[in-house]
């Protein structure tokens, strides 16, 4: 029905960047972040230097997901390790987050404001930390209306500024707060409300600038372990805005590799992560056109499929997660893309078990529990105000499989109705 309409799709889109990702990167790709050294190590353990951390899109580095990765805390220890074993005791210059290997516009330009502070807004820089988010915690107060303090944000992020607007709701009210703030930028506007109560209550926003952020958090833990520093974090694009940057040797101190792709395209799928896709969309373009940005990414996975015969007429892909509205592909495009990925042998399977399961992982763990078709639909859903979507592969009763796509646009009534049919309409093609 209309299968040729294109529509807003949410987070359906990301089936298009992981899959494009895992078929032009590989299965087992792994991104690597560099710590280095330019000047000279003196006898003494003096750096007459700077350290430098160089990120290549790693959007895992430091996060918590996927499973096996290392926080950022252990991941600070573990470099400081790295450090101390090249013999430095002390550092002369600076401690600098490269973020250069993508463009400095993290964000596509039409991602909402209301979206952009918070945790699932984050974007992608060529140097991304704990998934380039924060946690504040709020200590709650009891009455309605009210307004809870600030308690303690983690990681510490210098010169982030918030202008606490939050107010107290009914006990059960949920999370309402919102952070405004865009890239690059320190103040935070809190507003919205959170639930009354004695406890604490956390919320999370988008790291303004995860190049510095990771610096700053690399130069606390070698105070912490004794190294004598400069006390100065800064950044490349920093140092080239103030005509400090020079060309230099890299004396490599250490390689971090990320997991495979695979098992982060898996996370990606099941739980929805933005920011892990689009760092993968930047990969794409850096690898396949040179330039790790959006523009040129979304033209490189319209070129490899359109070469594998996939029909992009009517496709409009602005960012690689579907966060922007102004996204717009046809049911149709989804079942012809995803049947194409499916004859992909080396990433078919890698693929099918990354989505969500009906009845059983991610977003679709709590639909289809008491169905046939339980375990049967292998789906990214994608949800956002008056959208709802559903695409991916079902296991017919036949054992035969099919792709499909659903997308509704501006619908009436609540979000949960709509679900309710779009499930019924899920379960008659597995009976089919």
């Amino acid at each position: 029905f209309n299968a040729e309409k294109s529509l807003v799709p949410a987070s359906s889109m990301k089936v298009i960047t992981t899959a494009s990702a895992l078929a032009i990167l590989g299965n087992d790709y792994k991104f690597k972040t560099e710590i280095y050294h330019d000047g000279s190590i003196s006898d003494e353990g003096i750096l007459k230097g700077n350290i430098y951390i160089k990120g290549y899109g790693d959007p895992t580095l430091g996060a918590e997901k996927p499973l096996g990765n290392t926080p950022w805390k252990s991941l600070m220890k573990e470099w400081v390790a790295k450090i101390k074993l090249k013999g430095i005791k002390q550092i002369q210059g600076r401690i600098i987050g490269d973020g250069s290997e993508f463009e400095t516009a993290v964000l596509a330009p039409t991602w909402q404001w209301n979206d952009i502070g918070n945790y699932y807004g984050a974007g992608a820089s060529g140097l991304n930390i704990n998934a380039n988010t924060y946690e504040i915690e709020f200590q709650q107060n009891p009455s309605v209306g009210q307004t809870p303090k600030i308690g303690r944000l983690k990681p510490k992020i210098p010169n982030l500024y918030f202008i606490n607007e939050v107010k107290s709701a009914s006990k059960n009210s949920g999370d309402n707060c919102y952070i405004y703030g865009a890239p690059y930028q320190y103040t935070r506007f809190l507003r919205g409300t959170i639930p009354a109560g004695n406890g604490t209550f956390k919320v999370k926003g988008s790291i303004p600038e995860p190049a510095f952020t990771t610096a700053s958090l690399l130069l606390e833990e070698l105070e912490n372990q004794g190294i004598v520093t400069s006390k100065i974090a800064t950044t490349h694009l920093e140092s080239v805005r103030e005509g400090l940057y020079r060309d230099h040797k890299k004396n490599i101190i250490h390689t971090h590799y990320s997991l495979p792709l695979k098992d982060i395209v898996k996370v990606t799928n099941e739980e929805s992560v933005n920011l892990y896709c689009e760092a993968m969309l930047k990969m794409i373009g850096k690898v396949q056109k040179g330039i790790g940005s959006r523009e040129k990414s979304i033209e490189a996975i319209k070129e490899y499929w359109e070469n594998k015969g996939w029909d992009t007429n009517g496709f409009y892909m602005t960012d690689g997660c579907g966060l922007s509205p102004r996204n717009a592909v046809s049911a149709k495009h989804f079942a012809t893309f995803l049947q194409l990925v499916f004859k992909e042998k080396s990433i078919a399977d890698s693929f099918k078990k990354s989505l969500p399961i009906s009845g059983q992982t991610g977003t679709l763990k709590y639909m289809f529990k008491s169905s046939k078709a339980n375990g049967a639909i292998f789906a990214k859903t994608g949800s956002m105000e008056r959208i709802r979507s559903y695409s991916g592969y079902i296991n017919s009763a036949s054992e035969k499989w099919y792709s499909f796509s659903i997308i509704v646009n501006n619908y009436n009534g609540k979000s949960a109705q709509t679900r309710k049919k779009m499930e019924k309409l899920m379960e008659s093609f597995h009976i089919k």
